[in-house]
C-alpha cells in the first residue's frame, strides 16, 4: 500500500495510509501514513467500535492537509481497548484433557477435531444469531464438511478437493481459515468481552483444532511439495508456532 500511495500521489490523487507495521512503513516511505498499534487484520481498531474505528479514520484523513514532499509517518494515540483481557470470559472447554498430546496423532486427532467441531457447532450457531453475521465461508461449505475434509488429510487419504476446479491444497488452507473463524465465533457465545490475546490462547493452547492446524503445517513444511512449503507458514501465525 506505501508503494501504491506514490503512485496515486503521481496522478493527483491523495493518499494516506494506515500501517500496523511501523519499520516496514519506515522503509517504504508512503507519502502520508498513520501507525496505529493494533494487530495484524485490525487497521481501524477493535470490531463492532464504530466510535473508536470513526477516530481512526478521522486521524489518519487529518494528515492529507501534509506536503507529499517528504514521507510522513503519525502516530495514533490510543491502544485496542479490546486488548484489555476480560477475567470473566472463559472460554469452551476442551473434549480432550490434553489438546497438545494429540500432536502427531493422526488417527486420533482426526476424531477429536471432529467431535469438537460437533460440540462447539450449538454455540456457533448462538454466536450468529446474536451478532447477526460470520466470516465463515471462504471455502463455499458448510464448517462441518470443511472439518471433514480437513479430517480427512490428518488421517492421510489424500482426500480430493471439496470444491471443483480448486486445488486440494488450496482448499485445505480456506477449510483452516473457515474453521478458525467457526472456533473463535463459537467461543464468543458465551458472553463477556475476551481480549484477542484470549481469544488465541484458548484456541492454539486448548484446542483440538489448534493442535490440527500446527500439525498441517509442520507435515507440509517437511514434505516434498514446494507449493505446500510455501502454503504451510499461512495455517499458524508465527507467534504461536509450538516449539519441535
Amino acid at each position: 500500500m506505501s508503494a501504491l500511495g506514490h503512485y496515486l500521489e503521481e496522478a493527483g490523487i491523495a493518499s494516506v495510509a494506515i500501517a500496523l507495521i511501523r519499520p516496514q512503513a519506515e522503509r517504504t516511505k508512503p507519502p502520508r501514513a498513520l501507525w496505529v498499534p493494533f494487530e495484524l487484520g485490525r487497521p481501524i481498531g477493535p470490531p463492532s467500535d464504530a466510535a473508536f474505528q470513526r477516530r481512526v479514520i478521522l486521524a489518519a484523513l487529518g494528515l492529507l492537509g501534509a506536503s507529499k514532499a517528504q514521507s510522513l509517518i503519525g502516530d495514533f494515540p490510543e491502544d485496542d481497548p479490546r486488548e484489555v483481557d476480560d477475567p470473566a470470559w472463559r472460554g469452551p472447554e476442551s473434549l480432550h484433557p490434553n489438546p497438545p498430546a494429540l500432536a502427531g496423532e493422526g488417527a486420533d486427532l482426526a476424531e477429536a477435531l471432529e467431535a469438537e467441531l460437533r460440540a462447539l457447532a450449538p454455540a456457533y450457531a448462538e454466536s450468529c444469531m446474536r451478532r447477526e453475521r460470520s466470516t465463515v465461508g471462504l471455502l463455499g461449505i458448510a464448517p462441518a464438511a470443511c472439518g471433514e475434509f480437513m479430517a480427512a488429510w490428518l488421517r492421510g487419504e489424500g482426500p480430493e478437493s471439496p470444491v471443483a476446479g480448486m486445488s486440494p491444497l488450496l482448499a485445505l488452507r480456506f477449510a483452516a481459515d473457515d474453521l478458525k473463524a467457526f472456533a473463535l465465533e463459537a467461543a464468543l457465545a458465551g458472553g463477556g468481552k475476551p481480549s484477542s490475546k484470549q481469544l488465541g490462547d484458548w484456541l492454539w493452547g486448548g484446542t483440538a483444532l489448534g493442535v490440527a492446524l500446527d500439525t498441517i503445517r509442520r507435515r507440509l513444511s517437511a514434505g516434498d511439495d514446494e507449493r505446500g512449503k510455501v502454503v504451510a507458514p499461512f495455517f499458524v501465525p508465527a507467534l504461536r508456532i509450538r516449539p519441535d
